[in-house]
Formats: structure tokens, C-alpha cells, sequence
């Protein structure tokens, strides 16, 4: 490859070198606009073309464009100029994961909390018909605070590029870290490839070294296929009993992700962790106001927060509906209460933030963590409300199911009209509300 550019399209300024592969380097880079840290991943396009990897590095940039997750490497932007690729990436501080286990294996909670993070992301992957085909520790970013990006997808394959048996057949990924069924060349599921990947990364994380380890590779191989491990004396009861099921050698009897959640290892650092965000949770609600009066608005806001006048469809996805919101002739003090009694029956902390704001939070993480939403009840007048539904965090499919399928029936009784339903009808009626009281 020839020599970097010291500054790239007059955006980014290029600095040190941070890895490199076979057709590609990773530099350190900086926005020259905002000062923001990246990671700018220049790919040489003769090589590209002439290993006939063009296809690869299409299909690499879509699925990162798919996966977007607090713990998946985010893809800023791609440009490129007649001899070059240029991925301008999230920069993750911390380096590798790989790097940490060169010292030995990690304590159970940080290796806990670092397959947690990796599972959510692989869940993620799969749910969008994703499939890495390539986790390793070397493939494991930390950023600045220590959390887990899941990196590299130049191996990954999409669902559509599955056979009509509805299998992948493409040998794939690292020796150490690739299941049985993959070597054995008769088409695989991803999903279920995945998960032995995962297996190996928490064996490693725990122990320090490899399950499947032999100077002969078709030895390794043989060991592989037939799940052919032993687990260190160290290792809790429960999670050596997730391991045989992780590295279960028969990929119809392994263990999916949902029943990894269900897993007691699983559970006992979740049920931790939860502690500790409801100590946290607890500290913030100690200092919130205590006022119930909601806020005003008038009519022209109503009709200002109407679908009609909404402009979110040019700025992104018109189908990543974040935000709905519902009218109601009840009292703002009997739509506080059939919230509350809506989200203990559906198994929801609520919280109060301010005057009329409420959070919702579910107690079970989603995809992408917490799914969360801000609830806040305006008044149009005395008798006359609408409530605002607004996606804080997590999902926003998950968000979107819980809203339509959980949260409309559970408040049926208080809601007059959702707007996403009759934006009509709720404008008319706000401003009828507003005449009558006047």
C-alpha cells in the first residue's frame, strides 16, 4: 500500500498505525469538525479485486450498517478514492480483548459481565439475520469505559446467503474457535455455529487457555468433533454444566441463545448487576420533584406534534417510529394511577422524573439493553390530556411490540384516541376540548 494521508477529504487527520491485515491497515484517526477519536480502516483496492474479495467487503459494510448496538464497532461513514477504501469506524481505547488474556484467566464477574455484553451482541446479530461466523477474543473490542465491541464482520454472512437447504456452506473462521459441523462441510446453521464460538470465548475468558488445544490441527479437529474437553477444578458447578451445552458437538441438541439466558450462571450475574442498577435507580429517585401538576399546552401544539407536520421521515427510516402519543378526557391524576397499576401488571418499573414525566422501564434486558420509555402527560385543558410515549432506550422494535401489544390494551380505558391511529380526529378533538373549556 502506498503512504497514509496525513489528512483524509480534509475531515479526519490519520495517525498512528493500529493493526493491520492482509489487504487492509487500521489507522488512528481524528475528526478534524469535532475532535472525535475514530478508527479509519484503509483497504487496498487491487488487492481486493485481484483476492475477488469485492463481494466480501459489500456485503461486510451493509451488515454494518444492520448492526447497530452499544456493542457492535459502529460504522460512521465509507468513502473512497480510485486506489482506496476507507471504513472510518468507532474507536475503541482499550484494544483487544485477546490482549487482557495474555496475562491469565479473568475474575468470574469481568468474564461474566464480558460474555453478557457478547451475547447481547450476537443476539442482535441474529435477530437481524446476521451471522459472524468469526468471534474470537482477537475480534472483541474495549472502549474507554471497558465495554465489549464485537468487531471484524468480514467474515459474516447475511441470511440471504443461505442455500435452499436454509444452510451456510462456506468454511469459515479460526481453527480454535469454529464448531464441528462448520469443518465438517455439510452446511450449518449461523446461529448455532455462533453459539459454540461463544462457548470457546467463555472457556478462554474463564480458564485462560483454549478447550480444544493440539500441536496436530487434524487432531484439534478430531477433539472438536467430538466435543472433547475437561474443564479446570475452578470452574462453578453451573457454568461448567453451560459449557457441555455450549459446546454440545451435536448442533441440534446445543443450547440456543434464549435458553443461555435461562441458564443459572447466566442468571446469577444478571440478578447482580440488576442490584446494582436498582441502588443506582433508588439514589436518582430519592432527589426527584414531587409536584403532580402536568404541563400545559394548547391546541396549535397539539396540532404541531401531529403526524401530518412530522419531518422525521426525511432525516431517517420513517418505520423507526420512536414516539407515539394518545388523548384522554380523564383527569391527570387517574391517568397516573391506570399507568402505575398498567406497568405492575406488566411487570414494568415506572418512576417519576418531574411534573407529569414518568420513565418505564422493563426489568428484563432486551437486545440492546433495558428497553425504556419516557411517559409525560401534557394538559390541553382541565378535563382534556394527552400523553406522550417516548422510547429512551433499548430496542426500538422491542419498544414498538411493547407499546402496541402490551401498553395499548393494558390503558384502553383511559385512552380517547392514539395519535398514529386518527391524526385527525385527535387535532379536531384537542381544539374542540379547548373551545368548549373557553
Amino acid at each position: 500500500m502506498e503512504n497514509k494521508p496525513s489528512v483524509l477529504t480534509d475531515k479526519y487527520e490519520v495517525g498512528r498505525l493500529l493493526g493491520q491485515g492482509t489487504f487492509a491497515k487500521v489507522y488512528y484517526g481524528r475528526s478534524i469538525r469535532t475532535n472525535q477519536s475514530v478508527a479509519i480502516k484503509m483497504i487496498d483496492k487491487e488487492k481486493v479485486i485481484k483476492l475477488g474479495l469485492t463481494d466480501q467487503i459489500k456485503r461486510e459494510i451493509s451488515v454494518m450498517r444492520i448492526a447497530k448496538h452499544p456493542n457492535i464497532v459502529e460504522l460512521y461513514e465509507v468513502m473512497a478514492t480510485k486506489t482506496r477504501i476507507y471504513f472510518v469506524m468507532e474507536y475503541c481505547k482499550g484494544g483487544e480483548l485477546f490482549n487482557k488474556l495474555t496475562k491469565g484467566k479473568l475474575r468470574d464477574d469481568v468474564a461474566w459481565n464480558y460474555f453478557h455484553q457478547l451475547i447481547n451482541a450476537v443476539d442482535f446479530c441474529h435477530s437481524r439475520g446476521v451471522y459472524h461466523r468469526d468471534i474470537k477474543p482477537e475480534n472483541l473490542l474495549l472502549d474507554e469505559d471497558d465495554n465489549l465491541k464485537v468487531s471484524d464482520f468480514g467474515l459474516s454472512a447475511l441470511a440471504d446467503c443461505k442455500r435452499q437447504d436454509g444452510l451456510l456452506h462456506t468454511t469459515c473462521g479460526t481453527p480454535a474457535y469454529v464448531a464441528p459441523e462448520v469443518i465438517n462441510r455439510k452446511g450449518y446453521d449461523g446461529t448455532k455455529a455462533d453459539v459454540w464460538s461463544c462457548g470457546v470465548v467463555l472457556f478462554v475468558l474463564l480458564a485462560g487457555y483454549l478447550p480444544f488445544r493440539d500441536s496436530n490441527l487434524m487432531e484439534m479437529y478430531r477433539k472438536i468433533g467430538r466435543g472433547e474437553f475437561k474443564s479446570p477444578s475452578w470452574f462453578a458447578p453451573e457454568v461448567k454444566r453451560l459449557l457441555c451445552k455450549m459446546l454440545d458437538p451435536n448442533p441440534e441438541t446445543r443450547i440456543t441463545i434464549a435458553k443461555i439466558r435461562e441458564s443459572s450462571w447466566f442468571r446469577k450475574g444478571l440478578h447482580m448487576k440488576q442490584k446494582k442498577i436498582e441502588k443506582r435507580v433508588k439514589e436518582m429517585s430519592s432527589e426527584e420533584s414531587n409536584t403532580d401538576q402536568p404541563r400545559s399546552i394548547n391546541a396549535f401544539d397539539v396540532i404541531a406534534l401531529s403526524s401530518r407536520f412530522d419531518l422525521s421521515g426525511l432525516f431517517g427510516d420513517v418505520c423507526d417510529k420512536r414516539e407515539s402519543r394518545f388523548t384522554s378526557k380523564k383527569p391527570a391524576s387517574e391517568i397516573i394511577s391506570k399507568m402505575e397499576e398498567a406497568a405492575q401488571r406488566l411487570k414494568l418499573r415506572i418512576r417519576k422524573r418531574e411534573a407529569g414525566l414518568f420513565k418505564l422501564e422493563r426489568l428484563k434486558e432486551g437486545r440492546k439493553g433495558v428497553v425504556s420509555m419516557d411517559a409525560e402527560i401534557f394538559q390541553v385543558t382541565p378535563t382534556f390530556h394527552m400523553v406522550e410515549v417516548k422510547k429512551c432506550n433499548g430496542d426500538t422494535l422491542e419498544y414498538q411490540k411493547l407499546v402496541k401489544e402490551d401498553l395499548r390494551p393494558a390503558l384502553a380505558d383511559i385512552v380517547w384516541v392514539w395519535q398514529s391511529d386518527k391524526d385527525e380526529e385527535l387535532v379536531s378533538a384537542s381544539q374542540q376540548q379547548e373551545e368548549e373549556s373557553l
